[in-house]
Parts: C-alpha cells; sequence; structure tokens
C-alpha cells in the first residue's frame, strides 16, 4: 500500500467547521446567556488551587477572593465543563483519526526542545494577555464579534496583528 496515502488525513473543509462553530455559539448564548469562553476555566482552575494551598493568601488578595464562594467551589462552573468537554472531543477525534502520537512537530532548523519552549513562552504571554483583555480568543474575540461588540473586532484584530508582526521575527525557526 502507498505510504503517502496511509500517511494521509482528510480533515473537515474549515468553513463547514466554522458554520458549525457558529451554531455552538448562537446555542451557548441562548443556554447561557454568554458566549464561549477558554480562559475562564484556566482562571476557575488556579483560583481553586491557590485556594487550596493558600486559603488565607486566596480570601486575603482582592484577585482571588471574588471568585471564592464558601457554599460553592470556583470549579463549578460550566466554563471548566465546556474546557474538560473540549478537551474529551479533541481526544476522541484524534483517537477516530489515528492522529494520537508523542510527538513534537518542529521545523528541522530548531531543536524539539527549542520548540517547546516558544511553545510554553507564547502560551504563557497568550494566557496573560487574556487576563489582561479579560478574555480569550473565544471570549473576547470570538463571542465579541458574535454580538457585533466594537471590542470583540478589536481584539481579534489586535490577536491577528500581533501575530503576524511577531511571525516575521520568528519565522526562521518554522520555515
Amino acid at each position: 500500500m502507498n505510504t503517502e496515502h496511509q500517511n494521509r488525513h482528510v480533515y473537515w473543509n474549515p468553513y463547514f467547521g466554522g458554520f458549525l462553530l457558529g451554531l455552538l455559539i448562537i446555542f451557548t448564548f441562548y443556554m447561557t446567556g454568554r458566549g464561549l469562553g477558554a480562559s475562564g476555566a484556566m482562571k476557575s482552575s488556579v483560583v481553586a488551587i491557590v485556594d487550596k494551598v493558600a486559603p488565607t493568601h486566596a480570601e486575603n488578595n482582592a484577585y482571588y477572593s471574588k471568585y471564592i464562594d464558601e457554599d460553592k467551589s470556583p470549579l463549578n462552573t460550566w466554563l471548566v465543563f465546556e474546557a474538560i468537554g473540549v478537551l474529551l472531543g479533541a481526544f476522541i477525534s484524534g483517537s477516530l483519526g489515528g492522529r494520537i502520537k508523542l510527538k513534537v512537530e518542529h521545523s528541522p532548523k530548531i531543536t524539539s526542545r527549542r520548540r517547546l519552549w516558544f511553545a510554553l513562552g507564547g502560551g504563557v504571554l497568550f494566557g496573560l494577555g487574556a487576563q489582561i483583555a479579560r478574555g480569550c480568543t473565544s471570549g473576547a474575540a470570538l463571542s465579541g464579534m458574535a454580538v457585533l461588540s466594537t471590542g470583540g473586532f478589536i481584539t481579534m484584530m489586535a490577536i491577528f496583528g500581533t501575530g503576524y508582526v511577531v511571525a516575521y521575527f520568528f519565522r526562521k525557526n518554522w520555515i
């Protein structure tokens, strides 16, 4: 059998995927009164960990104390379950498509270690930016644009514009 054909993956049409994402956003607004978001789940997780490890600090901290409720865990929010569902769905999709492998995708011009450090650094910067902006790509930009929020459009332009500019300086690591 042709090995090129064996390694070939069939992906959904991106326009169809975008259409389904639009339907999901409409459904989410209808069911919850707000759009999608992923950074809220991370925030809830951090608050729960800090509250468990250093409860006095969490109670006395202006940021953490806003999210701590004696009767309810910070993890008891639909955003946490959304994030868990995304991870499970990705695992199921990858399993069904035969794409689950432990490997690091990178250019021959950089090492796996450098690629992982760049990924970690980018993730940390994006996470900090999501907290400063009070939402991530899906929450601030995608859901914001779905309700025609000016902030949603500005956020999306800032994310893609910054990504485009920064990619210029790091392009030799991938080209």
